[in-house]
């Protein structure tokens, strides 16, 4: 469906005409950015950093959009040994010119041909710098999208991506090179998922040591408003050799503490890519599409940040709203087992075929002991997968196929 685009800047066509040569010039697609004023922008204090960690700061009202030097990249893994590791790989981060200082730190609209170019070069630099460590994220027969933000192979995604902890992964890189990994930890109440790429799989420097993986430079989501440009990567659908990497320009259109809300359209595959700002940071991390075409959400990058140690330990927490993994059945735990009490009617209990009187011996991987572990083995699925379940049924082994529903 075609939805009018709004134009309420009175230099609209101006931008329309812009996103026009980016679409011409840019290595690989963009899509329009579309111009919204007056959207709410509200975001909480930063939280507090783990132990040792620093993050990029954000973009400073001085003479120079950041400051010189140095900057520090993938701050809130610091702790967790890239030290054996040669980094020869760099981050992300790409200075803008100052001519782009107001853009970078408020947004809007070029007010020059010059500005418009360099606009349109410093975006060309960025999305160029997140190709290699924008990775396809295939698990089972599920596909979504990762960014490595660690020489030593962390990767940030979303939850239901990740699915749950300990699942194998199998990440394709832009070369077309594939690796293994394994799911840690998630926060699905913001749909926050992180994965690990399996040691011993990348080339080695002339001491014999594994050279570190690209990644991408963290910022903060704590100062982000509306109108700030943004550059969304991706693979969706999938890793295509012929095609590449994915990206498409935009400009944020709301900020709340759970999600930002973009211009960059999503679509099946995307989810757990990274957005960009102007400066090549990471902001935030694809989740899924909201009620309509232009409302894409994204994880922000300071919930990675706030929970680090406890996805990093592999933790998985919460659901989002609307979202909650629903089987549908009612049960005790007596004798030991966990019984099947009552079947909700049209329940994905009872599309699946599981009756009253049924005991549960499996529920996907895991060995079901009584219905309280059973109830905890469906609180870690995604609504949507299908699960394969073995039943006891007057005494007989039987196996059932279920789609998890959802509920609010």
């Amino acid at each position: 469906m075609n939805h009018a685009m709004p134009f309420h800047d009175t230099l609209g066509l101006r931008l329309f005409a812009s996103c026009f040569l980016f679409a011409l010039a840019m290595p690989h697609s963009v899509s329009s950015a579309q111009i919204v004023s007056g959207v709410p922008s509200t975001f909480g204090g930063a939280p507090p950093l783990p132990p040792g960690a620093i993050l990029v700061p954000p973009a400073q009202s001085v003479p120079r959009v950041v400051p010189s030097g140095p900057v520090t990249q993938n701050a809130f893994a610091q702790n967790s040994g890239s030290g054996a590791l040669t980094d020869q790989t760099g981050g992300t981060f790409t200075e803008p010119p100052f001519e782009l200082e107001r853009l970078v730190e408020a947004g809007g609209i070029p007010t020059s041909l010059d500005q418009l170019r360099l606009l349109q070069r410093q975006q060309q630099r960025v999305a160029a710098a997140a190709e290699a460590c924008t990775v396809s994220v295939q698990i089972g027969p599920a596909q979504g999208c990762g960014v490595i933000i660690t020489s030593t192979g962390y990767v940030l995604t979303a939850a239901h991506v990740a699915m749950r902890p300990g699942k194998s992964a199998m990440l394709t890189l832009n070369d077309g090179r594939t690796v293994t990994a394994k799911t840690l930890g998630m926060n699905r109440s913001v749909d926050a998922g992180l994965m690990k790429i399996d040691p011993g799989q990348n080339a080695r420097d002339a001491t014999g040591r594994e050279i570190g993986w690209p990644h991408a430079s963290l910022g903060t989501s704590e100062n982000l408003k509306s109108g700030m440009w943004c550059i969304a990567t991706g693979h969706p659908g999938g890793y295509e050799a012929d095609r590449g990497m994915v990206t498409r320009v935009g400009r944020i259109l709301a900020v709340y503490p759970d999600r930002l809300v973009t211009d960059c359209a999503l679509i099946g595959g995307d989810s757990g890519g990274p957005l960009f700002d102007l400066s090549g940071k990471l902001i935030a991390v694809h989740s899924r599409i909201g009620n309509d075409v232009a409302d894409n959400l994204h994880v922000p990058v300071d919930h990675y940040n706030e929970h680090w140690d406890k996805m990093q330990g592999g933790n998985a927490w919460g659901f989002l709203p609307g979202f909650r993994p629903v089987l549908g059945i009612r049960g005790n735990s007596e004798g030991g087992i966990a019984n099947v009490v009552r079947v909700g009617p049209g329940s994905p209990a009872d599309q699946g075929g599981i009756r009253e009187g049924d005991q549960v011996v499996t529920f996907g991987e895991v060995d079901i002991t009584d219905f309280e572990s059973l109830k905890s083995a469906v609180s870690d699925t995604m609504p949507g997968e299908r699960v394969k379940i073995w039943l006891r049924r007057d005494g007989q082994p039987v196996k059932v196929i279920v789609e998890i529903g959802r509920g609010d």
